[in-house]
């Protein structure tokens, strides 16, 4: 692990600085215009209508700037102030959350979870003994990526009580702490801790403990707050090559049970307060200890080894990887890159702080385009890193080309290889329950089948036979872009007793766990002639 050097944040200069466009600054390698052609060329070649971009050097902020607008075929633009789902990147507020309670000696890292959880229990007895608070935040917990979110992606009636009840389900898939595999669900449960020790919700004391102090006043962890705000970015996916507005999880101004795990709302202006005391080991702009050093240093420590991929060891040079405490943790270029990033149904988020040189970068959009937002982000990083330029658009769209290509490639041979079926199809008819997800009903409808999940309201769509017992689903809302296979298993008569599921496609986003159901027909099936 890289040793991140000391730095001298000029604090006082922080506070002062105005939050549109580029500052002055020693050593800026790219200048406002730059920044400028950079986004909108960007934003234009992957169809962005708006991105708000953040970058702190040496203490000061340099760069705080909306571009497009905040909906598309809408005027009102993209400011510093603006609004986003940043997704993911609230994890590192969690574990801000459970670092302040360490310091305020009411929490241990080591402490086990059921000392403040009592109902905390996962599938196996021993792992439920030894899980410690450090564990619900570094995915080492042996569940497989996104155990679990089918809870509440795309949509759900579940509660955080739910979630946490129906922990016991989920069954792993590695040893526990011997795997990386990131998890929503255990930071949901580290949201509860706060609750449990404080008397206060996650979203409260995040508000108060957090935002407040470092006076990132345009952010908000509890969202009711935002009845009367209207400076907010709205989400949007590309379908079938248009850009169209997305459905989000749940109106903007109600609380998301998914708030510990990614349900703040951000504006790039507040995030770059945010990477300042970071950068400053623990020190807010007006001089005051925030988060102790040692604390401050454990969160952005590595914890949990990951993989390196093929393209980040070619690209960047990366030789080591790993996830921190809300925090992935790498080399870039020979430097230590501190960051984290964010996706919901049509926004992506990244935040990102190389310590040697001193770098904060923000990089916010509405539009479910990482090739968009990495683009802006690497070319930024290109140019502090003293890097020759990459045409970072170029090796995007290449990307996404191929990813599309074998997208539709699947789809072909799907319908290539589709049978005749010539069972009855009332035969499927019934209800299917998962223990963790709830009930499903399998309806006949139009001569065909017809799938829908009672908790997760937008899993609705149409079933097509595809060979044997195999179906495929196609969900009535394009805008997941998640169709999946359903196999259904049969007792010794040939009855359909279960199912289990699967995603068509291997682009289909992780939380679309379907893999980790295992239904089981609950009403008597039809006996056959």
């Amino acid at each position: 692990m890289l040793n991140a050097l000391k730095h001298t944040l000029a604090v006082a200069l922080l506070s002062t600085l105005p939050c549109h466009g580029f500052a002055s600054a020693s050593n800026t390698p790219l200048d406002e215009k730059s920044v400028d052609v950079l986004v909108e060329s960007a934003m234009s070649n992957f169809q962005v209508p708006g991105v708000a971009v953040g970058i702190i050097k040496d203490g000061k902020v340099v760069l705080s700037k909306g571009y497009g607008v905040r909906e598309n075929g809408k005027p009102s633009p993209v400011t510093p102030e603006t609004l986003f789902s940043i997704a993911s990147v609230s994890k590192a507020f969690t574990a801000a959350a459970l670092a302040l309670l360490v310091d305020d000696g009411l929490l241990r890292w080591e402490d086990k979870v059921t000392k403040h959880l009592p109902q905390f229990q996962l599938y196996d007895p021993w792992v439920t003994r030894e899980f410690a608070v450090r564990d619900l935040l570094i995915h080492n917990s042996g569940l497989g990526i996104g155990a679990g979110d089918l809870m509440f992606w795309p949509s759900s009636d579940t509660s955080r009580e739910d979630i946490i009840a129906n922990l016991k389900h989920l069954k792993p898939v590695s040893s526990f702490r011997s795997e990386f595999a990131y998890d929503n669900l255990l930071y949901i449960a580290a949201g509860e801790l706060v609750l449990a020790i404080t008397g206060k919700s996650f979203e409260d004391f995040v508000d108060q403990r957090i935002l407040r102090p470092l006076q990132m006043n345009h952010c908000a962890a509890n969202r009711t707050r935002l009845k009367q705000e209207n400076n907010i970015a709205e989400p949007h996916i590309l379908a079938q090559g248009n850009l169209e507005k997305a459905t989000r999880l749940e109106a903007v101004h109600e609380p998301a049970v998914i708030a510990a795990a990614g349900g703040l709302q951000c504006s790039v202006d507040s995030l770059l307060q945010w990477l300042a005391m970071h950068l400053n080991e623990g020190v807010t702009a007006d001089g005051k200890q925030f988060l102790s050093k040692q604390q401050q240093a454990n969160l952005v420590g590595a914890h949990t080894l990951i993989g390196i991929s093929e393209l980040e060891h070619q690209w960047f040079n990366t030789r080591f990887r790993s996830y921190g405490l809300g925090w992935e943790v790498k080399d870039v270029y020979g430097y230590k890159w501190i960051g984290h990033g964010g996706s919901l149904l049509g926004m992506v988020s990244t935040v990102a702080m190389i310590p040697e040189l001193d770098l904060g970068i923000v990089v916010l959009t509405n539009q479910q385009s990482g090739s968009a937002l990495d683009t802006i982000v690497f070319s930024i990083l290109d140019a502090y890193a003293g890097q020759e330029k990459n045409n970072w658009i170029a090796r995007f769209k290449s990307l996404d080309e191929e990813s599309t290509t074998e997208a539709d490639q699947i789809l072909i041979k799907i319908e290539d290889n589709r049978e005749p079926f010539d069972a009855s199809l009332d035969n499927f008819v019934g209800v299917y329950r998962d223990q963790w997800f709830g009930d499903v009903e399998i309806s006949a409808q139009d001569q065909g089948l017809y799938f829908r999940s009672k908790r997760s309201t937008r899993l609705r769509g149409k079933m097509i036979p595809y060979r044997g017992n195999v179906f495929t689903v196609h969900w009535d809302d394009r805008s997941l872009d998640a169709d999946a296979y359903i196999n259904f298993s049969t007792d010794f008569n040939g009855h359909p007793n279960g199912m289990t599921m699967q995603a068509i496609s291997p682009a289909t986003d992780f939380s679309y766990d379907f893999h980790d159901l295992s239904f089981v027909r609950t009403d008597p099936p039809k006996e056959l002639p």
